[in-house]
C-alpha cells in the first residue's frame, strides 16, 4: 500500500468565508477524513495559513509569499494510504474542498527514498 498527498487548492485566497460558513466546512472535512480514518487509511494532515511564508530560491535568494493577489493557494493538505492512485482519487472526490468554485484537489504519490 502506498502513501498519496492530496493537496488542498483554492482559487481566490482573498475571498474569505464567514466564521459560520468556516464551521460549516470544518465540520464536512472532519466527517471527511472520520470516513478515511474509518478505513484505517488516514495519516495525517495539516491546514496552511494564506499569509505568513518565505520562499527561498536559488542563490539563497528569500522573498515574503506567496501573497493572496496569487490567484490560486494552497490551504492544507493530508496523506492517505491507498492501494492505488484510483483509489486515492476517489478519496479526493470526496473533499468537501470542491464545494468551493474553482477548488480542487491535487493528488500526488508519496516517493519514499531513504534518506
Amino acid at each position: 500500500m502506498d502513501e498519496y498527498m492530496l493537496i488542498f487548492r483554492h482559487e481566490d485566497g482573498n475571498k474569505i468565508a464567514s466564521p459560520e460558513q468556516i464551521q460549516i466546512w470544518m465540520n464536512q472535512t472532519m466527517e471527511w477524513i472520520g470516513g478515511i480514518s474509518a478505513k484505517g487509511k488516514f495519516v495525517g494532515g495539516n491546514g496552511l495559513p494564506f499569509e505568513g511564508s518565505k520562499v527561498v530560491w536559488s542563490q539563497g535568494v528569500v522573498t515574503d509569499g506567496p501573497f493572496g493577489e496569487i490567484k490560486e493557494t494552497i490551504g492544507g493538505y493530508i496523506i492517505v494510504k491507498a492501494d492505488s492512485f484510483d483509489e486515492a482519487v476517489a478519496f479526493a472526490k470526496g473533499s468537501p474542498v470542491l464545494l468551493g468554485e474553482g477548488n480542487s484537489v491535487e493528488v500526488r504519490k508519496i516517493d519514499k527514498h531513504d534518506v
